[in-house]
């Protein structure tokens, strides 16, 4: 089974997303961060979903988040699946805080539970089989809208439409340039149909900064 070690992302200002990332989430070993490269003008075709067990929890991380910079792209509230919100890190990556529960069974713990990396795919069923030929197996499927894959690292893997996703986000699916994303754990460096590019755990140590290691 492949697996999702750590997430890089690149970042305009290495030094804020440093301290915004140590103040809002606390990921550790599980968030990379690098310089960018490439220029990138607006949705960026991922987000991040981080799934804690009760509203207390989303809305203490959210109101971390804020007080570290970012921005609140849809305010935390209740929904047919649970309770959750959007932010956008100052860096521009999107964030949701999401449960399942509705009720709150005691304070706040700031345990994040699951990290979902959502990819956005142009077409779902070919990135599907690019996923499947490199090692994945699928957990959930529904059809060309969503697959989540089974995975024993510490990111878990699902691809939405991308237009699906950026209106679950709350943004524009408007955007060019660079995903400004690295996903760290392939056996060897490849790139998806979507062009998510992905690297040997290894080479990203030796060329990302690495937050509460």
């Amino acid at each position: 089974m492949t697996s999702i070690d750590a997430i890089t992302l690149e970042v305009a200002d290495l030094a804020a997303a440093e301290r915004f990332y140590a103040n809002a989430f606390g990921l550790g070993s599980r968030l990379r961060l690098r310089a960018a490269q490439e220029p990138a003008t607006g949705f960026r075709g991922f987000t991040l979903s981080l799934t804690v067990s009760q509203p207390a929890d989303v809305n203490a991380l959210i109101g971390a988040a804020v007080d570290a910079g970012a921005t609140v792209l849809k305010p935390a509230a209740k929904s047919m699946w649970g309770y959750g919100g959007v932010v956008q890190a100052p860096d521009g990556t999107i964030w949701k805080v999401a449960t399942s529960a509705k009720k709150d069974t005691g304070p706040a713990t700031g345990r994040i539970d699951d990290i979902v990396l959502l990819l956005g795919a142009t077409d779902v069923a070919a990135s599907k089989q690019c996923y499947l030929d490199q090692g994945f197996t699928v957990a959930k499927s529904f059809g060309r809208m969503y697959v989540e894959f089974a995975s024993s690292g510490s990111v878990k893997l699902a691809l939405y439409r991308r237009r699906a996703l950026a209106k679950d986000a709350g943004v524009s699916p408007e955007g060019i340039g660079s995903h400004r994303i690295v996903v760290c754990g392939a056996a060897e460096p490849f790139t998806d149909p979507d062009g998510f590019a992905w690297e040997v755990l290894a080479t990203s140590r030796q060329s990302s900064g690495q937050l509460g290691a």
